[in-house]
């Protein structure tokens, strides 16, 4: 009766495209947490409004609206970075609040603002369609072949740019390719979750596995079987409790990484506890009477 709903095409495919996006995001999202980018996942999940404001308006289709504007607000937090002598957070910072006003002001402007709205905040994942699933399959290859390929500059430039530089590198390309590889998981997250809850897949899924792993591949399969796990839990939630599914989705990744938390502790109590047990001499009556 759990999975009864699966049998239903949309759910399926909901379940398939929900999947691929957990799995890009275990990969970005790793690097997000990593590198501490949290906020320009947030700022680019906000960014991409304009742009599927104005496909809506026009009849575009929304994934091209959706790239479009996050590939121009990445671009233009550079530009802001290089020639406007900004720092990071601050590029982002005024990008963010420019681009969701203009989405806003867009968007007011649509006949059906309120249906318009929702769907581009919280996303329509039970609408996703067969040539969805074949964007998202080609979305999962790209970051497949990014991470891989990049994999040692991105650690490099984690931990110490200098030594990136120093190994030829070239730590600012990799800052790039890496905004390039966050954009690329947001915009394939948006069918799933909308601009508003993007980041609880970015994030949520990669916090509850750091506390099982040690080492950044390890974290990206754990954190893309984290977040299919929330994907499936969201589904069952919305099917049966009649919640948004976007919603649901988002909550149950968070739910998994407190439960990851609280599980992860309590086994490192009980460990504790076991080898203090183990570490405690033991008393004999007979080692008690001879040391009387």
């Amino acid at each position: 009766m759990l999975i009864e709903p699966l049998n239903a095409d949309f759910m399926l495919r909901a379940l398939t495209g929900g999947s691929l996006v957990a799995i890009i995001c275990g990969i970005a999202g790793t690097w997000v947490v990593v590198r501490g980018m949290a906020f320009l996942g947030e700022a680019l999940g906000h960014g991409m409004l304009p742009g599927v404001a104005l496909a809506t308006v026009l009849g575009w289709p929304l994934l091209l609206g959706a790239a479009g504007s996050a590939i121009v607000m990445s671009a233009a937090i550079g530009v802001l970075q290089r020639r406007g002598r900004l720092s990071y957070d601050t590029s982002i910072g005024l990008l963010f609040v420019g681009m969701l006003s203009a989405g806003v002001i867009i968007v007011s402007h649509s006949r059906s603002f309120a249906t318009d709205a929702t769907t581009m905040l919280f996303g329509d994942i039970l609408a996703i369609s067969a040539g969805d699933l074949l964007v998202l399959s080609c979305a999962l290859g790209l970051a497949v072949v990014i991470a891989v390929t990049f994999h040692r500059a991105f650690t490099a430039a984690a931990f110490d740019p200098r030594i990136a530089q120093l190994l030829g590198l070239r730590p600012l390309r990799t800052q790039v390719i890496l905004v390039g590889l966050v954009t690329l998981a947001v915009v394939a997250s948006y069918q799933a979750v909308g601009t508003l809850l993007v980041v609880g897949l970015l994030l949520a899924p990669v916090v509850a596995a750091n506390r099982w792993t040690t080492r950044i591949p390890g974290t990206m399969v754990l954190a893309s079987l984290f977040g299919i796990t929330s994907v499936l839990c969201g589904l069952l939630i919305s099917w049966y409790l009649g919640t948004a599914a976007g919603a649901s989705i988002a909550a149950a990744a968070i739910g998994l990484s407190l439960c990851s938390a609280l599980v992860r502790s309590l086994a490192m109590r009980s460990g504790h506890s076991a080898t203090h047990q183990r570490t405690q001499p033991t008393t004999t009556p007979a080692m008690s009477k001879g040391n009387a």
